[in-house]
């Protein structure tokens, strides 16, 4: 599997594309702010080409740029419907599925905002990643009521998963489970 990341706006948020390969269709996770131009290198750097665009949730630094982006490559922003007020845009549900030739799972974890959601991949090698949004952090937490989120996003992923947040470097859950300070009393 090929994950390109890179952060992007003034609170430079990340912003994920994820392919099967090189050479073929992608999903775009949190097109926020100003992404663009890093965007657009990415796709032409790597032969890729939106087939969707997904959001963790509806807050501005991880969807301000989909409007745009979903009018420029004909494909849609999947959003939990939650969030739609946040986003005021056109979008569909985001539901489990298959995106880009990806099997992707979407866990509902109300908290940050009420519509926030943790997208989980398995890659074709056996690995697993977590994009968590503002949900869980490298060392941190996002802002909100998120203790009963994190126990069940803990619980349902072994400590090798890959999380790719929403801001700063990616983790795992192990890692996070063993030193999270903001982790300490949810049972995880």
């Amino acid at each position: 599997m090929l994950v390109v990341g890179f952060g992007s706006g003034p609170l430079q948020a990340n912003c994920y594309l994820l392919a099967a390969a090189a050479g073929g269709p992608c999903v775009v996770v949190d097109p926020g702010q100003e992404v663009a131009a890093p965007l657009a290198a990415a796709l032409a750097g790597h032969r890729l080409v939106p087939a969707a665009f997904l959001a963790t949730h509806g807050h501005p630094d991880h969807v301000a740029s989909a409007a745009s982006l979903s009018a420029e490559h004909g494909v849609p922003l999947h959003l939990h419907p939650a969030d739609a007020p946040l986003y005021g845009g056109d979008s569909v549900p985001l539901q489990p599925g298959e995106y880009a030739g990806l099997d992707v799972d979407v866990r509902h974890v109300p908290g940050h905002t009420s519509g926030s959601v943790v997208i989980a991949l398995e890659t074709a090698e056996g690995g697993r990643l977590a994009l968590t949004g503002d949900t869980l952090f490298a060392g941190s937490v996002g802002r909100g009521d998120v203790g009963e989120a994190l126990r069940s996003l803990l619980a349902g992923f072994p400590d090798e998963t890959v999380v790719l947040p929403g801001h700063g470097p990616a983790t795992t859950i192990g890692r996070e489970r063993a030193g999270n300070p903001f982790l300490a009393g949810t049972g995880a």
